[in-house]
């Protein structure tokens, strides 16, 4: 069977695939390519963020299930933990895990942190749209119940388990979808005056939509009577805040550079890098020309051995 389709999977060449695996995936995967598409407005490369994504995602993976693991209230085995595909993770866990990879990245690459975050920011926030989408089929990240038959139609709330809930999910999809847009316009407008504005605009504007909403989750994971993710929300908002307060702050003592004074340099760090690939291109160019012409003079060279063998052969038969 090439395709089959069920309620939350699918499958492909006999193997199921879930929906909810597939989102997650997907969201990854056009993060990094966005991230790559942004590369160049803080002075990296496609190249960086493709090594820097070996880092982010598997400790996304492993901080998403972690936060879930801990703050869930049950009791996992070892073996229990490791078992990702049966569902439990975390956004914020994933958020948590993606930072210490970017912090690991610039540590190890010499990379500033608050370049790598900014590009990254937009791709953070796709990931966690697209991902939620995959909530629906999972059957997760619900709201309260409905009890008003007037609100039971969808998207406004979804039939789970017997029981219409308010469809959470779908609104932080659709809230994180339309903080990706304002992401990306202010990014690559440049919209910026310092390093560091777009991740705190991701840190605010993310807090604001996943504290009132997570306020009408059904399913929240505490700590005690508080829910963890609105307590990291409200966090994130204050965090944000510091990090443009701070910046403007330093700015005006002098300490740190605006965005506009530091535009070329990150553009001469572009120039270089792409002479330097399109030297490298050069050179693979000249590397295949000069292969082909050593297989092209063997070539002739063979002709030309076999051209006088055949005439030596002829002339020792007429003799």
């Amino acid at each position: 069977m090439l395709f089959g389709f069920t309620h939350n999977s699918f499958f492909l060449f006999g193997q199921e695939i879930t929906f909810y695996g597939f989102l997650i995936a997907l969201g990854m995967a056009l993060g990094v390519f966005v991230a790559c598409k942004n590369a160049k407005l803080r002075g990296l490369t496609a190249d960086d963020f493709i090594l820097a994504a070996c880092y982010v995602l598997p400790l996304a993976i492993i901080g998403a299930r972690l936060y879930y693991v801990i703050f869930s209230g049950q009791s996992y085995s070892f073996i229990e933990v490791l078992r990702i595909w049966d569902g439990g993770m975390a956004i914020l866990g994933g958020v948590i895990g993606g930072a210490i990879g970017v912090a690991l990245f610039c540590l190890i690459h010499k990379k500033n942190f608050m370049d790598v975050a900014d590009v990254v920011a937009p791709s953070l926030i796709l990931g966690q749209a697209i991902g939620r989408i995959g909530c629906y089929f999972a059957g997760c990240c619900y709201g309260i119940v409905v009890t008003d038959e007037n609100l039971m139609w969808f998207p406004l709330s979804t039939l789970i388990d017997g029981q219409w809930r308010l469809s959470t999910f779908f609104y932080e999809s659709l809230w994180d979808f339309m903080v990706f847009a304002i992401l990306m316009v202010l990014l690559r407008k440049n919209k910026y005056k310092y390093r560091g504005s777009s991740i705190a605009m991701y840190f605010i504007l993310y807090g604001i939509g996943r504290a009132w909403i997570e306020a009408l989750r059904g399913d929240s994971l505490y700590i005690g009577s508080i829910k963890v993710s609105q307590l990291l929300s409200i966090l994130m908002i204050i965090g944000g805040i510091a990090i443009i307060c701070l910046s403007a702050f330093l700015a005006k003592k002098g300490r740190i550079k605006s965005v506009m004074q530091l535009m070329p340099i990150w553009q001469k760090r572009i120039e270089d890098y792409q002479a330097l690939q399109e030297e490298k291109e050069k050179a693979r160019k000249e590397k295949r020309t000069l292969k082909k012409q050593k297989k092209s003079d063997k070539k002739a060279v063979d002709q030309s051995d076999k051209k006088i063998e055949d005439d030596n052969s002829q002339g020792n038969k007429k003799e």
